[in-house]
């Protein structure tokens, strides 16, 4: 293994799933918590993906012998599915809960964190502000050697480089949701990002059981939110418009495409913050009586009411 230490920046919904893969691939990994109440808000958050990932493990043993295991076993957790039985299986349970005991750490101190780190995966919310905040007080703190990496599911390395010190070790590497299950990884560079760290990301992706999907140049939203943002975007129009509620929105999608999930149950999945940032950054947004601008109201609405999606245990469904 060439990547030892890695360090998440937020412990979101994304920052405590690439923790648990990154460990749970053996990595030793740091999550750094701005205080004390943002530890008290990640351990339920870990301990919640942690049975997701063991529940998603012990069901892998009931695919073995079914024609279509090859498509519906977690990728993210058996790197190949030949000659899998259930023995290997509960191997790999037993790994994993001492892994995540022995090899998950929550740090406040950022110079302690960031201390030796191999890679570094800042993944905090959408916004561009608090990002280069935090990148100016990591700076002078990382290695020569550490590889920066921003999750940031629609902004561009390349808008953001420049706060970093290290623009040529800096580049994106983008997980989806659930990445146990959806193990990709979207790796992303800016022109000024030296090629062989770009490879050394590609090496590390494949580390974490990820399929390490290369971009070859910068595009906003990557490749899957470039096809995935505009759809949750008119889905959230039909509500905004008034035209059906989310129940029907996500029905007609379900019926009409054989998809598992309609928009709206994919949107508590991402986080209703998440969504409500992505939409305030389209300059609409911000003009009364536009739809982009009614989208971020009824979404404000909802996030006042602490409705932010699954975690919170109620988004636009009850969980």
């Amino acid at each position: 293994m060439n990547f030892k230490k890695i360090v998440i920046i937020g412990g979101g919904v994304l920052g405590t799933q690439i923790a648990l893969i990154s460990a749970y691939t053996g990595h030793d990994t740091t999550l750094w918590m701005r205080s004390e109440g943002t530890i008290g808000r990640t351990k339920p958050r870990l301990a919640r993906y942690q049975e997701e990932i063991l529940k998603a493990l012990s069901g892998a043993k009931t695919l073995i012998g079914n024609p279509m295991s090859t498509f519906l076993y977690p990728k993210g957790l058996i790197r190949s599915w030949d000659g899998i039985t259930e023995e290997k299986i509960d191997v790999l349970t037993q790994q994993a809960k001492e892994r995540f005991e022995q090899l998950i750490h929550l740090e406040l101190d950022l110079s302690k964190a960031l201390a030796g780190a191999d890679i570094v995966i800042e993944a905090m919310s959408e916004d561009p502000k608090a990002k280069i905040a935090v990148y100016e007080k990591m700076r002078d703190l990382m290695d020569e050697k550490t590889i920066l990496c921003t999750n940031s599911s629609t902004l561009l390395p390349s808008a953001l480089a420049a706060y970093t010190g290290r623009p040529d070790r800096y580049c994106a590497l983008h997980f989806a949701n659930e990445i146990w299950k959806n193990n990709t990884a979207e790796i992303m560079g800016h022109p000024g990002t030296d090629p062989k760290v770009y490879e050394k990301v590609v090496e590390f992706a494949a580390e974490m059981n990820m399929v390490p999907l290369q971009l070859h140049k910068e595009q906003p939203g990557y490749i899957l939110n470039s096809m995935l943002v505009p759809f949750l975007s008119s889905a959230q129009a039909l509500w905004a418009n008034g035209v059906a509620d989310p129940e029907t929105i996500d029905l007609t999608w379900r019926l009409a495409t054989g998809a598992p999930k309609g928009p709206f149950q994919i949107l508590d999945i991402v986080g209703l913050e998440t969504a409500y940032n992505i939409n305030q950054m389209k300059p609409d947004a911000q003009k009364e009586g536009t739809t982009l601008y009614k989208i971020g109201q009824r979404l404000k609405e909802k996030i006042d009411c602490g409705e932010t999606g699954v975690n919170a245990g109620k988004g636009f469904y009850t969980y």
